[in-house]
């Protein structure tokens, strides 16, 4: 998305017949922009389905056009050679240091995870960093996340691979503050101001879009005057007046917010992306299989129409990432528990509900063959419970008790079947082990 930019008519077109006009007008028009939907792929999962088989049965028959990887897993970038997939690789949070001060180490990771496939894998996007900018992070990585970036893309050009594909950097949506919920007010957080500054400095050196990273369930949950509705692109008979500007949803006021964000640093040109964005299954109130279905179909629908928004009509976003393609129960919780239950897919590659990923109105394809544990349980017995809280409490600490918070789907068994859940999670989750299953005797 390149905010609010106009083509002028050259000054020779007013002495042009109409028809001629018309002619220069579709000559230097720009091509119109496509909603492009791609979906998140991470990899913090106790039970991943191999990469070969996410290819082959996910991406491929859904038609999937593009896909961004949370780090370079060597097995995904093997699948994903020679499929046509455009992909987006990611750089972690603690690579940011080294790379930031060796551009031996940038030039190395650079020849690794991207020289080394880049005859076959389809690069568009080198994301350096997972969201360096959140405010939980404080000043943990911003140090080095402009560093680290410039010297993947003097990796790149040193590569003679820099034509081929940009380096961004995704930015949380809490890097702009907005306190009235309103577009027009939104700005960059006053302690992230000077690392930003240089940051939007190099993307626009090379052309380089702006990532932003949006998590409309926090929002959501933060924000208690706005509805539901909102959200889920329902019509609203009240939407949020800003100035001349109506929003009858939270995507389109939060693209403009960052528009306002740019134009106030100084790029009001610069094209925008969409890293994250999607909606839970589980984990909290209002995360179910339906409240998703409905905010992925409306935001897919809203991208197809290329209606713009208020501030910026019939532009889009250059690329939007649906989060995410499947459940990791081993995702960080730091911002919520449904974040272990963004998946359009199961852990196993079994559609959660329907949307749109490039297959059109057709079902998704699930993945098929699915090599399973044994059906095996381990469960509390019906024993004295007065010392089953630390347990409990171990348990939950290193397996997926998330169904288990207010509003899971999993919240009404009670106790002790709670415990038997968070039992019996660890239990899987380190592959039934026999020691996995003791719990001090209470099995």
């Amino acid at each position: 998305m390149r905010p609010c930019r106009h083509n002028p008519l050259p000054p020779q077109a007013a002495a042009l017949p109409l028809l001629l006009l018309l002619l220069l007008l579709i000559a230097v028009a720009p091509p119109p922009q496509a909603a492009v939907v791609g979906v998140n792929w991470g990899f913090a999962a106790s039970h991943p389905l191999p990469a070969a088989q996410v290819v082959r049965d996910l991406l491929l028959p859904n038609s999937v056009p593009r896909v961004r990887l949370s780090a370079a897993s060597p097995d995904a970038l093997v699948a994903l050679s020679g499929t046509g997939i455009a992909v987006t690789v990611g750089v972690p949070n603690e690579l940011l240091r080294p790379l930031a001060a060796s551009r031996k180490a940038a030039a190395a990771w650079v020849h690794d995870n991207v020289t080394r496939y880049a005859p076959g894998v389809l690069f568009e996007y080198i994301a350096v960093g997972d969201d360096p900018f959140l405010l939980n992070h404080g000043q943990q990585f911003q140090p080095f996340v402009v560093r680290a970036a410039a010297n993947i893309q003097q990796a790149l050009d040193d590569a003679k691979l820099s034509s081929k594909m940009k380096v961004v950097v995704p930015c949380s949506s809490d890097a702009y503050q907005n306190a009235s919920t309103l577009p027009s007010k939104a700005y960059f957080r006053p302690d992230v101001n000077k690392t930003m500054a240089e940051l939007l400095t190099f993307l626009a050196n090379h052309s380089s879009p702006f990532m932003i990273e949006l998590n409309p369930i926090l929002s959501f949950r933060q924000k208690k005057n706005i509805s539901l509705d909102y959200y889920l692109f329902q019509l609203m008979s009240r939407p949020l007046s800003d100035g001349r500007n109506k929003y009858d949803n939270y995507f389109d006021a939060s693209i403009d917010a960052v528009v306002t964000a740019l134009t106030k640093a100084g790029f009001s040109n610069m094209s925008i992306m969409v890293g994250r964005v999607g909606w839970p299954t589980d984990g909290a109130v209002n995360a179910t299989p339906a409240i998703a279905q409905s905010f992925m179909t409306g935001l897919v629908n809203h991208l197809a129409r290329k209606s713009g928004t208020p501030l910026c009509p019939k532009f889009v976003p250059t690329k939007t990432y649906l989060y995410s393609l499947l459940d990791e129960d081993q995702q960080s919780i730091a911002s919520g528990s449904y974040e272990r239950h963004y998946g359009v897919f199961t852990f196993d590659g079994q559609a959660k509900y329907h949307v749109n990923l490039g297959q059109g109105p057709k079902a998704l394809k699930n993945a098929v063959d699915v090599d399973y544990l044994p059906s095996k349980w381990c469960v509390l017995d019906d024993k004295d419970l007065s010392n089953v809280s630390s347990s409990f409490s171990a348990a939950c600490s290193n397996a997926d008790c998330t169904a288990l918070s207010p509003g899971g789907s999993c919240t009404g068994i009670g106790w002790p079947g709670n415990v038997s859940f968070a039992f019996n999670s660890y239990y899987q989750q380190h592959d039934q082990s026999g020691e996995s299953c003791s719990f001090n005797g209470l099995v």
